[in-house]
């Protein structure tokens, strides 16, 4: 059967954006993420063009059959204002007989975070170096979270200095429930919460990969007033997405979505976590442009910034309540 491979470069916050967006087409096909090599670039640089940090490479598949012209103008339409941004090459096409075999080991998609974290695509085997390694294995998917993005690797790193063991947490926005299984694996349970169905079904393929069912409860919600804004990312959400009541139980709220939905929530912030010292918010999924706006709904709240990471134009923000 012949094959249509469809690729891009991308740097390293557009893959997320890449799966997002393809999650509004019908794609069901495999998503290949491998790191970026000039040499082998399915979409080389003319010789004028000024050089760019492309970082991952992402091939798509697509069955040789009638459909396919009217499949590929819909996906080059989708990610069209990705490559108009900068953020990826334009969608390049060929003919392939067969798919290309992936090597049994893709050591330069295993990256750390922090000083335990350990980021793995899908099952391939790895051996942990030390004793404290923390592993974390994401199989791509149509959900935000690969790990790659700067708001992920700025959470992983607050979590990590924020999370204690027997917290309750919840993760606002899961996705692909990376940060669900970090807050898991720290010692913590977790109640992993998104309006998105892809993304559901991600978070909690990701619960069962890294063996941490049994800390992690994966639902299909929104927090307080959270359900009354739509689909955060701008796809399409049910109806009847159950609402979480901000009542005071969790510990620690973790929330890596959209500046404006931490705007819209900070008083079901503040509701949610319980009036204790230790009680932690960590917000990220914005860039500098939006901290301002951000930090002051969330003083308005009784918020107060005890820690920061940053990478480039993003940034995440550790918080207390005031006392």
């Amino acid at each position: 059967m012949s094959w249509i491979e469809l690729s891009l470069d991308t740097t390293p916050e557009a893959v997320d954006w890449v799966q997002t967006l393809l999650a509004g087409t019908d794609y069901q096909g495999e998503i290949r993420v491998t790191a970026y090599s000039e040499l082998d670039s399915r979409c080389p640089r003319e010789p004028e063009t000024p050089p760019h940090d492309w970082a991952f490479t992402i091939c798509l598949y697509l069955p040789y059959d009638i459909r396919v012209r009217t499949r590929i103008a819909e996906i080059e339409s989708v990610l069209s204002p990705l490559h108009r941004t900068g953020l990826t090459t334009e969608l390049q096409a060929a003919i392939v007989e067969e798919k290309p075999v992936l090597p049994e080991t893709v050591s330069s998609l295993v990256h750390r975070i922090g000083q335990r974290f350990v980021v793995l695509p899908g099952d391939i085997p790895y051996q942990p170096e030390t004793a404290h390694e923390l592993t974390l294995r994401i199989q791509t998917s149509l959900a935000f979270g690969s790990g790659f993005h700067p708001a992920t690797r700025l959470s992983l790193l607050l979590l990590e200095r924020h999370v204690r063991p027997e917290m309750r947490a919840l993760d606002l926005g899961s996705g692909s429930g990376i940060l669900s299984v970090a807050i898991a694996k720290l010692g913590a349970q977790v109640l992993a919460l998104d309006n998105d169905r892809v993304a559901v079904e991600s978070t909690q393929d990701a619960v069962e990969r890294n063996g941490v069912a049994q800390q992690v409860r994966v639902m299909e919600g929104s927090l307080g007033g959270g359900s009354e804004l739509g689909h955060w990312m701008g796809g399409d959400i049910s109806d009847q997405v159950p609402t979480v009541k901000a009542i005071a139980e969790f510990d620690l709220i973790m929330a890596n979505i959209l500046a404006r939905v931490h705007v819209a929530l900070a008083d079901d912030y503040r509701q949610a976590l319980r009036q204790t010292q230790g009680a932690r918010l960590i917000t990220a999924g914005f860039t500098t442009d939006h901290e301002a706006e951000v930090t002051a709904a969330l003083a308005a709240a009784g918020f107060t910034i005890i820690d920061s990471e940053r990478c480039n134009e993003w940034v995440a923000l550790a918080y207390q309540l005031q006392a």
